[in-house]
């Protein structure tokens, strides 16, 4: 039985499934904003999409070793609990660290970026993202769930 987040999503024959999935966790996301800023996000996600097909299959490939990096200690805890609740509870019940660890992956690479805008409009969204990922640590939950079952 495999035992860690990497054995269990990025085996060769598993990662693609995986990849779709949070490409379909990502669209959720996304879909389920309301409001002006959700609004704001629907239309920068679309047009990314129409802009480039596929950005987001690659994006989530190039990311998803680093992603499934941060939550492996967090996974790890979890089952040494003896996995008492369903992952999304505990994730959700752990929201603040486990989503200032994903956001770490992308923390990074905005700081080694020789990109001036890029670190700017990063820094200037960084806290709305840390919402974001925390309002999808449910779907995120189940996600992995579904493949480690």
């Amino acid at each position: 039985m495999a035992e860690t987040l990497h054995e269990i999503l990025l085996t060769p024959g598993k990662r693609p499934e995986v990849i779709a999935d949070c490409k379909q966790l990502l669209d959720e996301e996304v879909s389920s904003k309301s409001g002006a800023s959700g609004l704001a996000v629907k239309s920068a996600y679309t047009m990314v999409k129409a802009v480039k097909p596929g950005i987001i299959d690659e994006a989530v490939d190039k990311l998803l070793d680093d992603f499934i990096g941060r939550l492996q200690p967090f996974y790890a805890d979890y089952r040494a609990a003896g996995a008492a609740q369903p992952l999304d509870a505990y994730l959700v019940g752990r929201g603040d660290e486990v989503s200032d660890a994903l956001l770490g992956v992308t923390d990074d690479r905005a700081a080694n970026t020789s990109r001036a805008t890029v670190k700017k409009a990063y820094e200037k969204i960084r806290p709305q993202g840390k919402k974001n990922v925390e309002l999808a640590l449910p779907r995120l939950g189940k996600l992995i769930e579904k493949h480690a079952s």
